[in-house]
């Protein structure tokens, strides 16, 4: 390459410009420290107009004596020992300003090697310092603000090194600051510490491939390259049951908008997750509700009609004939189907009830006889009353049924010998309690248990249990409506049941049941007494459904009453105004066109104030309830019934 200088001397010019033109200070001093040269940043970094003010004085002027102990004298024994040092050195301005400077400090030397001066570079990095503190600062204040957050967060490197570790972080996953910053360690938090899974990743690097295919993950990617990730991902050996955890992160970067790494957090929604699960559920039972409800209606008309005209050709047949014994087949369908129809209508919610105030205790002593038969002499039952019970309000028929149903899932899950155990009990729950437990509400409850001792049951199976048709009994043993049927009459009188439950150890239903002010109400035991027989009077039948209409009254006239029918309202109303006897009692479906029953009734009542009146449906309870038919002293039969129900509730509204 040709040389671009002329000569020596047009070389020296442009170095002394470049030194003149230079940002940063120069200064040449003889090796006594006195000044010989300065460049005009230099001079007016230190606050001086001109080099000349300087000029032959000692490089001391620019360094106050602290600056001289702590920096100056020090860095001159390096430079003596190396021939060329750099380092912070303080320096002061004429006018006693304090700044930091970056200076670099290096012997001249002759031809021979001998030093003849010292040459000095001097960067002001005031700027610089300012930044790192600012820096540093922010460093803080994010320790601070990730340290003090309740939610588990920590913060990783672009290398996937943990730099903050916070205590919400320490508390759930058991892994403390000291074991997880400056490792790759972070996803060990998926595991319980007491029982590690993946042993990689207790050492690091070693063998390092698992955490790298990670790292390749396209998920993870997009924390530092698409801006955010979030994620919810259930952890088996995480705790004693595992954990679900609710991860999401974003990217750090800094003023340059350069990626520095991420920030993480983690929180456990396992409770979440098992409310919603409870709601699904809950809908889930609701459908089905709502489907039983849809067809109860329809499917109880039919039923009645195939009970009652079964039941009537019976009475003309000889019971030893074929015939006979075929109908009666038929008949114990109906019921079975009776049964199925008013268990799907409880498990609902939706089956008509007639609540009193009981003592639990008596009611469940009245029991104990019938549900020892139920489970058998092989089984014991343990009955174990609580102490100043609390009254409950309920149907005392459901008390029956739900006890029924309880003793005989204990019974199926006893292999031979085994105990059943029936309790009671006062319970109080406060506010701070039922923060942990969705289902229940604060309150003072009556408890009733079952216990067994039986095979007990997984947590799959516990988790449906309670739903309709869901049995794990062979085909033909069960419908599966008996734990469904349960939870309908708990749900139906605002308590709640919960199952405890380990396989090989047996299980445990618990009922709550809220309590109620009030006397307790005698339970009225059912009579065997011959329902008397009609004595004549008139009863007026209103029912939109021609073969309920035509059923009700064979079994009335057979029963020695005088029977007036209407398909309508309407027709009930005309009928009533041209007939010159007096009719005994109205017979009404609650729901029909043009008005319903209640509204007929009232009608009626108004012309006739001693016509007694017995209402009927198939429908559910919360379509007739509104309509004022299930009010206290009000008569009423549920479709289906039998010829012996109905006339029992004629015969008891007449004599009322």
């Amino acid at each position: 390459m040709k040389h671009i200088f002329k000569d020596a001397e047009e070389k020296l010019k442009i170095l002394a410009y470049m030194v003149e033109q230079s940002t940063e200070g120069m200064a040449l001093a003889d090796l006594k420290g006195n000044v010989i040269f300065s460049n005009m940043a230099w001079c007016k970094m230190h606050g001086y107009e001109n080099p000349e003010d300087y000029s032959g004085k000692s490089l001391e002027i620019f360094h106050n004596k602290e600056q001289l102990e702590n920096d100056v004298i020090p860095f001159n024994k390096k430079v003596k020992a190396q021939g060329t040092y750099s380092g912070e050195v303080g320096h002061i301005t004429k006018q006693g300003k304090i700044f930091p400077t970056l200076m670099t400090t290096t012997f001249l030397k002759d031809s021979q090697g001998n030093p003849f001066a010292l040459a000095g570079i001097v960067k002001d990095i005031s700027e610089c310092i300012i930044a790192e503190e600012t820096l540093r600062e922010s460093e803080q204040k994010l320790f601070h603000a990730v340290q003090g957050n309740s939610i588990p967060t920590f913060i990783i490197d672009t290398d996937h090194i943990i730099t903050h570790w916070n205590t919400a972080c320490e508390k759930l996953t058991g892994f403390s600051a000291a074991e997880m910053v400056g490792t790759k360690k972070q996803w060990m938090i998926c595991y319980d510490k007491e029982r590690p899974v993946l042993a990689d990743f207790i050492v690091d690097g070693a063998p390092g491939e698992v955490i790298d295919r990670y790292y390749r993950r396209k998920q993870y990617k997009s924390i530092l390259v698409e801006g955010a990730y979030e994620s919810e991902q259930f952890f088996p050996n995480f705790g004693e049951k595992g954990k679900w955890l609710f991860f999401t992160a974003a990217p750090l970067g800094d003023a340059n908008e350069n990626i520095t790494g991420a920030i993480e957090t983690l929180q456990d929604i396992t409770d979440r997750k098992e409310t919603e699960a409870q709601l699904r559920q809950a809908q889930k039972m609701e459908s089905v509700g709502r489907l039983a409800g849809g067809v109860a209606h329809d499917y109880n008309n039919m039923l009645s009609v195939i009970l009652g005209f079964t039941d009537m050709a019976m009475e003309e047949l000889d019971p030893t004939g074929k015939v006979y014994a075929k109908l009666k087949e038929v008949l114990t369908a109906a019921r079975r189907a009776t049964d199925i129809t008013r268990q799907l209508l409880t498990f609902a919610r939706k089956q008509t009830i007639s609540p009193i105030m009981l003592d639990l205790n008596k009611n469940v002593e009245t029991t104990l006889k019938m549900l020892r038969r139920l489970i058998g002499e092989d089984i014991d039952l343990a009955w174990v009353p609580g102490d100043s019970l609390w009254h409950v309000k309920m149907d005392p028929s459901q008390v029956d049924q739900a006890l029924a149903n309880l003793c005989i899932n204990a019974r199926d899950a006893i292999e031979g010998v085994g105990k059943v155990i029936l309790e009671t009990g006062n319970r109080t729950f406060d506010t701070a309690y039922c923060a942990g437990h969705p289902d229940i509400v604060p309150g003072e409850f009556v408890l009733l248990s079952v216990s067994d001792t039986g095979c007990g049951m997984s947590k799959d199976i516990q988790d449906k249990i309670f739903e309709p048709f869901f049995t794990t009994k062979e085909v033909d043993k069960g419908t599966g409506l008996g734990l469904a049927t349960v939870y309908g009459i708990v749900r139906q009188n605002n308590g709640f049941i919960n199952v405890y439950s380990e396989p090989g150890n047996g299980t445990i239903f618990k009922i709550y049941l809220p309590r109620y002010e009030g006397k307790a109400a005698k339970i009225q035991k059912e009579s065997t007494k011959e329902i008397p027989p009609g004595r004549g009077e008139t009863i007026l039948v209103v029912e939109d459904d021609s073969l309920i209409l035509e059923l009700v009254r064979n079994i009335l006239e057979k029963a020695g009453y005088t029977v007036l029918i209407a398909g309508t309202p309407k027709e009930a109303i005309s009928m009533i105004d041209n007939y010159t006897g007096k009719i005994h009692l109205l017979l009404t479906d609650v729901i029909m066109p043009e008005m319903n029953g209640g509204e007929l009734a009232r009608q009626l009542q108004s012309l006739y104030p001693d016509l007694n009146c017995v209402f009927m449906s198939g429908h559910t309870a919360d379509v007739i309830a509104h309509r004022g038919v299930l009010d206290e002293g009000v008569h009423f039969v549920q479709k289906p019934f039998s010829r012996i129900e109905l006339e029992k509730t004629i015969r008891k509204a007449l004599d009322d």
